[in-house]
């Protein structure tokens, strides 16, 4: 089993930034891809960044440009840093990881992140 812990969530304005961190715990030697996924009120959970081991990443449209997914190996933690954030980014973002990439084996319970003037 792998537990994941989010952390970094919270309000900013929009323009502004944030960094989220994902924390693995646990059976950390199964896990070959991690990444971010966002889910607002009403819609449906999409994802957003991931990242292999190797630290191939991929972004979705939306986050291209203005996301980087980074990881420390070492920390097990994946991060997302987050700039030029707008009100449209406003969600519950969760960090999944897995033995695959798209990751979602095992998913953290979610920080919220809410963008707003």
């Amino acid at each position: 089993q792998v537990q994941l812990v989010e952390s970094g969530g919270g309000m900013v304005q929009p323009g502004g930034s944030l960094r989220l961190s994902c924390k693995a715990s646990g059976n950390t030697g199964e896990i070959y891809c991690m990444g971010w996924y966002r889910q607002a009120p009403g819609k449906e959970r999409e994802g957003v960044a991931l990242i292999d081991t190797s630290g191939g990443a991929d972004y979705a449209d939306s986050a291209k440009g203005r996301f980087t997914i980074s990881q420390d190996n070492a920390k097990n933690t994946v991060y997302l840093q987050m700039n030029n954030l707008k009100p449209e980014d406003t969600a519950m973002y969760y960090c999944a990881a897995g033995p695959s990439c798209p990751p979602g084996a095992y998913w953290g319970r979610g920080t919220q992140v809410t963008v707003s003037s």
